[in-house]
This record gives C-alpha cells, structure tokens and sequence, in this order.
C-alpha cells in the first residue's frame, strides 16, 4: 500500500498503556497528527523528581498535535483501571481500533540483586499488563476495519549473552514478546494483528538516562520519534499483510523508503545498539 493509499488514523480510537512520557508519548503525539482519538492509561498523576511529565501534561500536548484524548488514571495492574479505561473509549468513541502495550518496567539487577519486589512489578506491568490489556481490548478490535495490537518488546534472541545479562528483566520483555505473538496466532481468524516493535538503538527516554548510563548514554540514542513514525507505519499498514512478527524501527522505515536516519539522532555521536541487539 502506497504512502497515498494508507488510510491513516483520522477517527480511529487507539488506547495505550504507558503514554504520558518517552517513547509512548511520541507515539501517541504521531496518531494525534492524523487525528486519533487516544485513550491514555498512566499513573503518573503529579510531578516526579526523576520523570518528566505526567498523564496531564500528556494529555495537554496529544490535544496540541491534533488529536482527541482521554486520560485515565490509573495502573495497569489493576483490573479496574482496565474494564474501566476500555468501557470510556467504547462509550466515547464507539469501539478500539488500536491497542498499544507500551508501559514498561526497567530493572537491569542480577539474579543475586534483583529485588523481589521489583521482579513481580516487572512481569505484573510488562507482561500481566500486556496481556489483560489486550484481552480487554479483543472484543472491540474484532470489529475494526484494520485492527492492531503493537507491543514494545525485543526479539527472541536467545544467545547466551542475553539470558545471562540481567534475567529478571530479560524473562519479563521476552514473555511480553511471546504474549503478543500467541495474540496473533489466537487472533488471525479475526483479523487482528498483532506485533511487536524494539529500537534498533538505544532511544533518549528517562529510563535510559535513570538506569542505562546518564547523559553518555543519551548522546548516543535518538530520540523517540523514530519508534513513533515505525510505529505509525505497522498500525496503519494492513494487518493481513504484516503480523505475528517481531520488528525492529530501523527496518521497518527502510521498509518504508526511509535511508537517512541522521534526522532522528540526538547529536552527531555514534549510536548505540539497544538492548537484546547483537
């Protein structure tokens, strides 16, 4: 389908987990661009000393792109916050084109260091969350003329660096993987696609600059937008035609016609390859 024929999200309704800063919030401010009504679920209510940005703030800019949003407050650990977020978009909007699983837990401890706590926050919120999300969203997406699940979670590389490097985190995203790819399989009579999409490079978020290496690791990232403008390319494109796979954003753009990826750099330092990556 040519850049020309692809329908675009104009009065689609997307609703996301984990939008109200980074990588998630430049992906919804690219569905605003067209138009999207977004349903955003995030806890972050006020402002925090190490994050930038709240669902309020979120909100504020999805509107300045262009779109129509719906904050809702909320974890998505909880079951309620999800019936609850899913039945505003349904009563506001009428149905869920696009679900979008991009809240994330980030704990690169070793076995012998990783809290107990945060293991069970890392599989409640990157892989529970993904799947009751989903879930939730399934009996609306069926309905869809186009409908897409898009999970942010790597490949399945299964080298021995990466099951040794930080497994807690690494067994958390990999589960995020395969739920979204047992999705595709379950759903592909429905014609629900569902894939998943990781950076090719670091990308200059918070969690990169918290927990990955500072401002270093920021000079050598770029900047979420590309995550955005891949992530428009899978959910616009048409679901028979691409599902079940795991999706890098370089590719994905060069799919697309993109070839110069200077654009999308924080500055002129070389880039870093991202993690799960060889």
């Amino acid at each position: 389908m040519s850049a020309r024929q692809r329908p675009g999200l104009a009065g689609k309704t997307v609703v996301m987990s984990g939008g109200s800063r980074g990588i998630g919030l430049a992906i919804a401010l690219r569905a605003a661009a067209d138009g999207a009504q977004v349903v955003l679920i995030a806890r972050t209510d006020s402002p925090h000393p190490r994050l930038q940005g709240t669902i309020h703030t979120a909100a504020e800019a999805i509107r300045a792109a262009g779109g129509t949003v719906l904050p809702v407050v909320g974890d998505i650990r909880s079951d309620a916050t999800i019936e609850a977020a899913v039945a505003a978009a349904v009563a506001t909007f009428g149905g869920i084109d696009v679900c979008i699983n991009s809240a994330s837990v980030l704990d690169l401890s070793p076995t012998d260091e990783v809290r107990p706590k945060s293991y069970d926050l890392m599989q409640d919120v990157n892989v529970r969350g993904t799947f009751m999300l989903s879930r939730a969203c399934l009996p609306y997406l069926c309905r869809a003329a186009n409908p897409h699940i898009l999970s942010l979670s790597p490949p399945l590389n299964l080298s021995r660096r990466w099951l040794a490097a930080h497994p807690a985190y690494t067994v958390a995203k990999y589960a995020m993987t395969l739920t979204t790819l047992a999705l595709a399989a379950e759903n592909a009579a429905d014609g629900i696609a569902a894939n998943c999409l990781w950076p090719q490079t670091l990308i200059a978020t918070d969690a990169v600059a918290n927990v990955i290496g500072g401002d270093g690791a920021i000079r050598r990232s770029r900047q979420p937008a590309i995550m955005a403008d891949a992530a428009y390319e899978v959910i616009t494109g048409p679901g028979i035609r691409r599902t079940g796979q795991t999706l890098l954003d370089e590719g994905v753009l060069r799919e697309a016609g993109v070839t110069d990826f200077a654009a999308y750099a924080v500055c002129g330092d070389e880039v870093e390859t991202d993690l799960f990556l060889d």
